[in-house]
């Protein structure tokens, strides 16, 4: 296992290199490198003067450079001032260095937003540690309920029970956010006056006013999803041949579910659950936006909108590591929960 687990994370280093590579490039296509010249000078700002400010600032350095910078494997070079004639650093507002360093992502420093005028690092994290708090709730109301919904499901195929259970899941997993969003949002905003609170103030403090709404929007989706793979997995279970030897040998239907048939069905919803955490990561970027939580996803549509490549890449990292992690929690917590599984 611990060799398993040795290569997984090399793998998971090998990745995050290849995929922020990808993405350090695309972000600092021409196209982007124009935008935020113009945005940190004149819109009306010639080609030339625009030049001599990406060059000033080092973006005309060669790609590999930036890109070793960035990672903090290369040394950053302060900005010569054309007045004094001295090193400065890049943006007053932040902590670039001054002097020739290593200052990347290896020692913390993830770089400087030109949009919040801030250190990437000071607006990032709280952004995360809010979305956090959003997706710890999202979890505590879709995992319990769609587990209930899929083993009520899945103990009796084909009765009422899982016929009304399964439209209802399948009725869920169809509706995306944008659309249930909305729908949460007139009937108990609009129409009852229940939960009227901006999410937007829940940075200031939670209440069930602020955070329902976007707690409901984003689990609606996945419970449905996680009950669907429940019952296929409850199903499959209850047709094992142990179950019905457990059922002739005198024990009662709901014994029989508890003791034998519950801990092997959760195994594959384990998996299901744990690949959740990435499509809340994509998740949460239309539902902060619709409710303007002050989270990851707003911020990460707030850098892209407004051009801020330091805190764009910062977002893209944070991404990757979060999909890789959760990717091998999931192989190493199947491991664990199917003994019939050898990790060679």
């Amino acid at each position: 296992m611990l060799t398993f687990i040795l290569r997984r994370l090399g793998g998971m280093a090998l990745t995050m290199v290849c995929l922020t590579l990808v993405v350090f490039f695309m972000v600092n296509l021409e196209p982007n490198l124009t935008k935020l010249a113009l945005s940190q000078m004149d819109m009306r700002a010639s080609h030339a003067d625009q030049e001599r400010w990406l060059e000033r600032n080092g973006y005309r350095q060669p790609f590999l450079i930036r890109y070793g910078q960035w990672i903090g494997v290369v040394k950053k070079q302060p900005i010569i001032s054309p007045t004094t004639g001295q090193p400065t650093a890049r943006f007053s507002f932040c902590n670039d260095p001054a002097e020739p360093r290593y200052s990347g992502i290896l020692q913390g420093d993830f770089g400087c937003s030109t949009k919040f005028r801030t250190s990437v690092s000071t607006k990032l994290f709280p952004a995360l540690a809010a979305t956090g708090t959003l997706m710890m709730w999202v979890l505590i109301v879709m995992v319990p309920v769609s587990l209930l919904i899929g083993i009520l499901a899945g103990m009796r195929e084909g009765s009422r029970t899982d016929r009304t259970l399964s439209v209802i899941s399948i009725a869920s997993t169809a509706t995306p956010e944008y659309v249930s969003g909305v729908i949460f949002t007139v009937v108990f905003a609009s129409w009852l006056g229940w939960l009227n609170g901006s999410a937007a103030s829940a940075s200031q403090g939670i209440t069930f006013y602020n955070f329902t709404l976007p707690v409901m929007t984003l689990a609606i989706y996945g419970i449905g999803y996680i009950a669907r793979m429940t019952r296929a997995s409850m199903v499959e279970v209850m047709t094992q041949q142990y179950i019905r030897t457990a059922r002739l040998k005198g024990l009662s239907f709901g014994g029989v579910v508890v003791k034998h048939a519950l801990r092997n069905a959760l195994i594959a919803p384990f998996t299901v659950i744990m690949l959740q955490f990435p499509w809340l990561l994509t998740g949460v970027v239309v539902v902060e936006t619709m409710f303007r939580y002050q989270g990851f996803g707003y911020t990460l549509v707030e850098a892209a909108s407004n051009n801020d490549i330091d805190l764009l890449l910062g977002c893209s990292l944070v991404s990757v590591f979060v999909v890789l992690l959760t990717q091998l929690i999931s192989d190493v917590g199947y491991a664990y929960l199917n003994p019939r599984i050898r990790v060679q």
